[in-house]
């Protein structure tokens, strides 16, 4: 099965006109102030006026309703991220309010944060695994860092999920080898600084994901 390929952290039309033509099959907003990345809901909708057909990931950090109101309806939203403390209830409530997929995030230390995630958030409807942030990191992820993902030989979630952290043009075959990953989702590895992405390297990142 092909694996899917989302870019996060998206922000301008040269980004999402790159993600489209490189074929990849998600784009992320980021509604969350302290990054880099962050965009608002009005620019997220311009953003995805252009990309009718591609699937839009709204990603947040412990967000309110009126963020998610105003953002899924201006961003277009077809699938929720949740980056934060939300717990399994709240994970649950968002996506009966809003009747569209929810994808919950967890940090990977371990093999039993895995089992952990996969048992506490089997209501979401994809896990996707990160590297966990850094002691005292002002964000929860897009860190550009990475859990040894050889844990995954052992042990996959019962579930939709997908990897995410320290992956880029250069790394994402390894992972998808050595993970099995069904879904690669790239943010920092794609870029020249914190929210400045670069063209070439999205185009090399889906090619690379592809090739594998």
């Amino acid at each position: 099965m092909r694996t899917k390929v989302k870019i996060c952290g998206i922000t301008t039309p040269e980004a999402l006109v790159a993600a489209l033509s490189a074929g990849a099959d998600a784009a992320g907003f980021v509604f969350y102030p302290p990054s880099p990345r962050a965009i608002d809901p009005e620019r997220a909708g311009a953003l995805a006026a252009r990309a009718p057909h591609l699937l839009k990931v709204g990603v947040f950090v412990d967000p309110d309703d009126a963020l998610l109101d105003a953002a899924v309806a201006g961003g277009r939203l077809g699938a929720i991220q949740l980056q934060g403390d939300e717990g399994p209830a709240r994970v649950a409530a968002i996506r009966q309010r809003f009747g569209i997929p929810v994808w919950r995030a967890v940090g990977v230390r371990t093999a039993e944060d895995i089992r952990a995630a996969t048992r506490d958030f089997s209501g979401a409807d994809l896990l996707l695994l990160d590297a966990k942030a850094p002691e005292g990191a002002v964000l929860p992820g897009g860190n550009g860092l990475r859990f040894d993902w050889r844990l995954l030989e052992a042990g996959r979630p019962a579930m939709a999920w997908g990897l995410a952290g320290g992956l880029s043009p250069e790394t994402v075959a390894d992972a998808i080898r050595l993970a099995g990953a069904p879904l690669v989702d790239v943010s920092s590895g794609v870029e020249d600084a914190p929210g400045v992405k670069n063209l070439a390297k999205i185009a090399a990142f889906v090619e690379a994901a592809r090739r594998a």
